[in-house]
């Protein structure tokens, strides 16, 4: 069993990082915009309001996709290199970020149940995508 490669580790994670970040922009600064801008203004904020987080969700995505190619490096040695292994990796972190989060979430009802519900289906295909993506540059020589 040979050791983590945590320069492509980073590389690959950004890269993983990228796509995260380029779907949320699709997801959520132009398909589900209007969604939130309302969820917003419900909430007294104004249009817009979240716009000031991005630099966080951005840097969060970032983070998302380090630990995405981190945990793909891990479990590598028992399921084999390669895209099916980064599947595994990009499903496994949607449980734990995804689907667990947007349970935990959804009672407090600050995002409407469409937003949830998208993102959350949105996600599951977006970090197996991303574990793929970033994979294909980790190697561990």
């Amino acid at each position: 069993m040979g050791k983590i490669n945590w320069g492509r580790v980073i590389a690959g994670g950004l890269i993983a990082g990228l796509v995260l970040n380029v779907v949320d922009w699709l997801t959520y600064g132009v398909w589900l915009k209007p969604d939130i801008d309302a969820a917003m203004a419900a909430m007294g904020r104004p249009a817009g309001a979240m716009d000031k987080a991005i630099p966080i969700f951005v840097l969060v995505d970032f983070l998302y996709g380090i630990g995405l190619l981190w945990l793909y490096a891990a479990i590598r040695p028992r399921y084999g290199p390669g895209p099916k292994t980064a599947v595994i990796a990009g499903l496994a972190l949607w449980v734990f970020a995804g689907l667990l989060q947007a349970i935990s979430q959804a009672p407090m009802g600050t995002m409407p149940q469409r937003v949830m519900t998208i993102g959350t289906c949105v996600a599951l295909i977006a970090f197996p995508v991303a574990g793929a993506v970033g994979g294909s540059v980790y190697k561990e020589v």
